[in-house]
């Protein structure tokens, strides 16, 4: 005997046009997204899942996934996202990919939602649109992006065969990628900023006893040179503000993330690095509207809190709904 479940569907007529009201709609395809229109679908909830690219957001291009429970010898991020994708659509969410929502406008008891072909109304949201890898702006950085420069050791590290490479950037990233190209490259050379890396304790003794690594701490980059591709970079001591210059044939950036909220000024509260505020409940500074993952200002961005903030972002959209239904009764 087959069970069909009727979805809580209404329709309003938007431009003259017919559109569909859905209870959620979560922008973003990453670990938070996904988790929330798991919870959100299994609620029974009239839901769609907006994604700019494919899904799985920066988490699908980590090479392998160590600290993540349940899976003792690790998983490749791609996988696990394919999974978590997997297990929303099973539940019911549709997923929209390539569909990039350009302005969110809150209008009374309805928020509108506009991309570059459609518009979309909702009663509730969860910004889940996680963030980017940022840039230091150094000369040659814009340059030779694609021709040496890269933010992703994943998808760019086969490329570098057997060449020296420079990782910028000591933290959890920036030595899970670095150990990634050690299996392709001849070298990695470490520049970081700090005196000391910031990567757990785990991955720094594993890195440093490859004897293919060298490593620069207390050194700023400073300029990447070549001519149709990289041919070496220099770093600075900052404290003896000696100059070096080390030849490598590509640059691999892990500095630091810039949220994905460029469309969000003006509609609800965000940091001064433009992160969204949210309270514990994720609740951000307009009723209805949540956010979950690293597109939160927070001190703390893993999978594993992603996923957690996904949940009880969806968890707290569903009271919300019940309250409407039960209000407007």
């Amino acid at each position: 005997m087959k069970c069909v479940t009727t979805l809580n569907i209404k329709h309003s007529t938007l431009n003259n046009f017919l559109i569909v009201v859905y209870d959620l709609i979560i922008i973003g395809g990453g670990p938070a997204g996904l988790t929330a229109g798991i919870y959100a679908s299994r609620a029974r909830l009239n839901s769609l899942l907006l994604e700019k690219n494919m899904s799985g957001g920066m988490a699908a291009t980590t090479e392998r996934l160590e600290n993540y429970p349940g899976f003792p010898d690790g998983i490749s991020g791609m996988e696990l996202l394919e999974k978590m994708k997997s297990q929303a659509e099973r539940f019911g969410i549709r997923i929209k990919e390539f569909e990039e929502v350009k302005t969110i406008k809150p209008k009374g008891k309805r928020i509108e939602l506009i991309t570059e072909n459609k518009k979309y109304s909702t009663r509730s949201l969860i910004i889940a649109t996680g963030s980017e890898p940022k840039k230091l702006n150094v000369p040659g950085e814009d340059k030779f992006h694609g021709r040496g420069v890269s933010y992703c050791a994943t998808c760019d590290g086969p490329l570098f065969r057997d060449m020296d490479v420079a990782v910028v950037g000591c933290g959890n990233s920036g030595l899970q990628e670095g150990e990634y190209l050690l299996k392709f490259v001849k070298s990695v050379k470490f520049i970081e900023y700090l005196p000391y890396m910031t990567a757990e304790k785990i991955l720094q003794e594993r890195i440093k006893s490859n004897k293919n690594t060298e490593f620069y701490l207390n050194h700023e980059l400073i300029n990447i040179e070549g001519e149709d591709r990289i041919s070496s970079v220099i770093i600075q001591n900052r404290l003896s503000k000696k100059k070096r210059k080390i030849p490598v044939s590509g640059v691999f950036f892990y500095v630091g993330l810039n949220p994905n909220s460029h469309f969000l000024k003006g509609v609800v509260e965000l940091d001064r690095f433009g992160f969204v505020i949210t309270n514990e409940k994720m609740e951000t500074s307009i009723p209805g509207i949540y956010a979950a993952g690293d597109v939160r200002s927070k001190d703390i961005r893993q999978v594993s809190t992603a996923v957690g903030e996904g949940t009880i972002a969806a968890i707290y959209t569903e009271k919300f709904i019940e309250k409407l239904r039960t209000d407007s009764n």
